[in-house]
């Protein structure tokens, strides 16, 4: 069976047990390690692999082929996006200072720039200038070198920031966290509808649980992926991305889903959807 996720210490950490055999009944997995900006645009070119991690703002645009599975996924609390912009922009860290500015994103059909978008939306006034992709890695060094004026960055970054010399301007997760009193919906794991869909859940979630049995097993194969090496800060990374959702979505989970999707709609960031269909 084919998948797709990244490197990232989240995924390599649920779906390690899997991809090594260790899973009893599992198939076999043909991996591809992918940027989730990437691993989007696998899904919606419908020729991708049978099973994904994607971003649930991803959603729209695939659910016709694919199904959202109620775990293996990252949703959570104190782990959102970041916008960041350097030390030497302004003195005065408000959200005007991104006015008209040239504001660096992972991807379009992200969680995070979805978040970063309705968050604009409400406190840039005039709106942000130009969106520029690139991969969540390059964001960083972009903002300190002056090629950018800020940077939407996910993941570790949250962690090693400061080591650049940038400055946090605001927590997308706290925004988000504050206004809805729901946990944050970022990636997603989906597989192709014509599958046996409960028995690859059956096989995500025993993977998850896996991992978290025997935490020590999957450390090489985490740090052999990892953009950021330092084992504390991979264990960091795990620490915030797999908890309870990452087990089972439930209620809580697709609220947050349903919320961020209807809203972004309303906005018209994304195409409506039927979000009943969401729900195995």
């Amino acid at each position: 069976m084919k998948i797709a996720f990244s490197p990232c210490p989240n995924d390599t950490f649920v779906f390690h047990a899997w991809v090594h055999g260790l899973i009893p009944d599992a198939p076999k997995l043909d991996v591809t390690y992918a940027d989730i900006d990437i691993t989007n645009g696998l899904a919606a070119s419908g020729t991708g692999p049978e099973v994904l991690k994607v971003s649930y703002a991803a959603l729209p645009w695939v659910m016709s082929e694919y199904a959202l599975l109620p775990c293996g996924g990252a949703l959570g609390r104190g782990c959102g996006p970041l916008v960041l912009t350097r030390n030497n922009l302004t003195t005065t860290q408000t959200p005007s200072v991104l006015s008209g500015k040239r504001v660096a994103v992972p991807s379009e059909r992200s969680t995070a720039y979805l978040l970063f978008r309705l968050w604009a939306a409400q406190n840039v006034p005039g709106g942000v200038g130009e969106i520029i992709v690139m991969p969540f890695h390059e964001i960083m060094p972009a903002v300190r070198d002056g090629h950018i004026d800020a940077g939407l960055v996910i993941h570790e970054a949250r962690f090693t920031y400061p080591s650049y010399g940038l400055s946090l301007l605001t927590d997308l997760g706290s925004w988000w966290e504050t206004d809805t009193q729901l946990p944050i919906p970022l990636g997603a794991i989906i597989a192709r509808r014509s599958l046996d869909l409960t028995s690859i859940t059956n096989w995500t979630r025993a993977s998850v649980e896996y991992a978290w049995a025997h935490p020590e097993v999957s450390k090489e194969y985490i740090l052999s992926h990892a953009q950021e090496m330092d084992p504390a800060v991979a264990q960091a990374h795990i620490n915030l991305y797999v908890n309870e959702f990452t087990a089972n979505l439930g209620e809580d989970g697709y609220g947050a889903v349903d919320a961020l999707l209807s809203r972004a709609a309303h906005e018209g960031l994304v195409p409506e959807i039927d979000l009943s269909s969401l729900r195995l």
